[in-house]
């Protein structure tokens, strides 16, 4: 039974070197998801795969149903997931083409649909609950990412902060100023719900981000036109991370 999933995030709509056996589009209370989950082999080890913009990119981070892809996963036996994301740099070592492995999240989203409890969906009957959302990051997942990291000839930096934007547009200087006061080290715009999502339905989750430029106002204007050259580099080390990673999860 597949247990383990790989979310992709911005320019990892599939994943190189994944033999797909099969393909699922699960219905769930929350409207689709993305698109299919696909099932397969990959280094090894059987997993499944959800493209988060889908399978196309073609859903803007602010309006992704990120409960329809928690659900889904939950629903065909999902218990870890990896999940890869963009972002921008804030802090100094963070610099375009770096894997950043998070340690701590800040929410700065709004008008998401942000959890289970909501008062009228709810799990096994319980429809208000808080859960302890101290350490968001699931630590053994952090730890194979890490070493992954090791393994590979990728520059990774293994902690941060990852402040959540709602996007579609990119940041102001004086917000990057805001995250950077606040302790952000990188920003990004799909890390959350995600993430609670995933501890609401006890899913162990841990985030692989590919930084692809720096943030706004931290070396002048950003180049949206360089954005794309930057997103296969920063997600082609994101994914040698991961399938290094896989290897610790067997």
């Amino acid at each position: 039974m597949t247990t383990l999933a790989i979310i992709g995030g911005t320019g990892l709509s599939r994943m190189e070197g994944l033999r797909i056996a099969r393909r699922e589009m699960v219905k769930t209370p929350f409207g689709a998801p993305s698109c299919p989950i696909l099932f397969g082999e990959l280094n090894g080890l059987s997993v499944a795969f959800l493209a988060r913009h889908g399978s196309q990119h073609q859903i803007p981070p602010h309006q992704i149903n990120y409960c329809a892809n928690l659900w889904a996963l939950h629903s065909v036996g999902i218990e870890r997931i990896i999940a890869a994301g963009a972002v921008g740099g804030i802090a100094d070592d963070c610099l375009p083409g770096t894997v950043v492995i998070p340690d701590q999240v800040i929410d700065y989203t709004h008008g998401r649909e942000n959890s289970f409890f909501d008062g009228t969906h709810g799990l096994n009957g319980v429809t208000v609950r808080a859960i302890d959302f101290t350490e968001p990051y699931n630590a053994d997942l952090r730890t194979a990412l890490i070493q992954g990291g090791d393994a590979s000839d990728v520059p990774v930096v293994t902690s941060g902060t990852y402040g959540v934007s709602s996007g579609p547009r990119l940041e102001t200087a004086a917000e990057i100023r805001r995250m950077e006061n606040d302790g952000c080290t990188v920003v990004g715009m799909t890390g959350m719900p995600e993430a609670a999502l995933a501890r609401e339905l006890g899913i162990e989750y841990a985030c692989c981000t590919a930084v692809l430029n720096r943030a706004a106002g931290k070396d002048g204007p950003i180049d949206t036109a360089q954005l794309s050259a930057a997103v296969d580099v920063g997600m082609k080390n994101a994914r040698t991370v991961i399938m290094a990673a896989l290897a610790n999860l067997k």
